[in-house]
């Protein structure tokens, strides 16, 4: 006889083995790139008189480690997911009370609330007069993101779906060009572009970036925005304007819930590129016109007495925030990404 009680409880233990081994094999291959931003984090939090210190690094990642032990088991043995976040966090909040409770501070955040931090006789100085305030740089990088965001995901999505559903003369050596204008380095492109951009009088300004970020990255989004229509069947928006519906109405009701995910997943790439650029929005000003967090987190390492590195941290930090908190909030729908049709 078999004792199939036993054979299920073998299995169900297998089954938490081999979960086990695969979460502690993706932990092991998340270190190294895991590693440095945390060690960021924790230069930002502990620094003192602007040293980079190795000390609470390994007590840090100590911590993290404990509170995903503790998460992945009440994951295998309870599975309750939100009871398991809370043991979790909750045990990796009070063993880092305990081993770095005494070195943590938020000097190195002084940035913030100070416009102008000059540099003192002992160094712990950085941003010197001649900067501006962070906040100021802050919405400048989130109105070149979120402006350049907008962009996109609006044409993107309109030109993908007039090139998925409509035949035309050159439509697909069109689609062949949106390739092939991938194919090459955008950086070579920086002298042409800042002539243009001078002839037409925009050298300086923000628009400059915002338009010149969006054009290159149109192609790319309306060729991945295309397989999204290319997988809704025709049927549903035929049917829907054989049912009265315009085929504006068919668009906006029908066709475009169905492409959500990948509007959603260029509108969070379109802004991480954005707020994370550098190369055209350094290049296409002369002196310091305006300031985004990318060149304000460059010029900030710069100071005669030595460079704060708990500062540049807590910039580094403050710089962060904003793409993690909107990949946090997004990747329900990133990981959902599929080019598959509808349901039922």
């Amino acid at each position: 006889m078999v004792d199939w009680v036993k054979l299920a409880q073998r299995s169900r233990l297998g089954r938490r083995l081999r979960l086990g081994a695969l979460s502690v094999f993706l932990v092991a291959v998340s270190i190294p790139i895991a590693v440095p931003y945390i060690w960021m984090v924790m230069i930002a939090f502990t620094a003192r008189r602007g040293m980079a210190e190795t000390g609470t690094l390994w007590p840090a990642l100590l911590v993290i480690l404990v509170g995903l032990g503790i998460y992945g088991a009440a994951m295998l043995w309870l599975r309750r997911e939100r009871l398991a976040i809370v043991m979790g966090v909750l045990t990796a909040f009070l063993l880092g009370l305990i081993l770095l409770g005494q070195d943590l501070h938020l000097q190195n955040f002084r940035f913030m609330v100070n416009a102008n931090i000059i540099d003192d006789l002992d160094g712990q100085g950085t941003v010197g007069e001649r900067y501006p305030w962070v906040w100021e740089a802050f919405a400048n990088s989130l109105l070149l993101a979120s402006t350049q965001t907008v962009i996109v995901v609006t044409v993107s999505t309109l030109a993908a779906y007039y090139l998925s559903r409509f035949s035309f003369r050159g439509r697909n050596t069109f689609l062949q060009s949106l390739l092939v204008l991938q194919a090459f380095p955008a950086i070579t492109l920086v002298i042409p572009i800042f002539l243009i951009v001078f002839w037409v009088g925009l050298l300086n300004t923000l628009y400059a970036p915002i338009l010149v970020l969006t054009a290159l990255e149109l192609p790319f989004f309306i060729f991945i925005m295309k397989g999204f229509f290319d997988a809704v069947p025709w049927d549903i928006e035929m049917s829907a304007m054989t049912d009265g519906a315009s085929r504006r109405e068919a668009f906006w009701m029908v066709v475009l819930p169905q492409v959500r995910v990948g509007m959603i997943a260029i509108g969070v790439f379109a802004f991480i590129k954005g707020w994370e650029e550098y190369v055209f929005v350094n290049g296409l000003r002369t002196g310091e016109s305006y300031w985004v967090m990318s060149t304000y987190l460059y010029y900030v390492r710069e100071d005669v007495m030595g460079v704060d590195y708990g500062m540049v941290a807590a910039v580094a930090v403050l710089y962060v925030l904003p793409a993690l908190i909107l990949y946090l909030f997004c990747q329900k729908y990133l990981t959902q990404m599929t080019l598959g049709g509808v349901k039922g």
